[in-house]
């Protein structure tokens, strides 16, 4: 099993950054990479396509509104990972005046080593998380 996390923090409130993030159809809100979301099974599952046209289909496995965190599995993608489970969480820093964005994941790789399966990962969250720190930015 492989893993991969990246974090950053952000000069915002631990609530607000939730309040952008914490809802599981919300990537297309703060992440220019998914324009899309759609959600099905009561709102258990979300389908993804990212710039290529490739789809993502991923399903919510945990969801902590008051811990600002959730946890969802990769039903459908095109990584060469099986097994792929993540975490994003908000956590309250310096007296919740910022917030720290945590994004990890572990999964098995398929066809390629643990190092870089993990190093593929790290490069999605650490953009990912860029992405977020923009749109934080770009929404004071």
């Amino acid at each position: 099993m492989a893993q991969a996390s990246a974090t950053i923090t952000l000069a915002a409130t631990p609530d607000r950054v939730w309040q952008l993030i914490g809802g599981f159809d919300s990537l297309p809100d703060w992440l220019p990479y998914i324009p899309k979301s759609v959600l099905s099974e009561g709102g258990r599952v979300r389908s993804l396509l990212n710039p290529d046209g490739d789809a993502i289909v991923e399903r919510l496995e945990a969801f902590d509104n008051t811990a600002r965190s959730y946890t969802y599995s990769i039903l459908q993608a095109p990584f060469p990972v099986t097994g792929y489970r993540s975490t994003l969480r908000v956590v309250g820093v310096d007296g919740d005046q910022s917030a720290r964005v945590e994004w990890s994941g572990e999964f098995t790789p398929n066809g390629v080593s643990n190092e870089e399966a993990s190093n593929l990962f790290e490069g999605i969250y650490r953009d990912g998380l860029s992405a977020l720190a923009a749109t934080m930015k770009n929404s004071v």
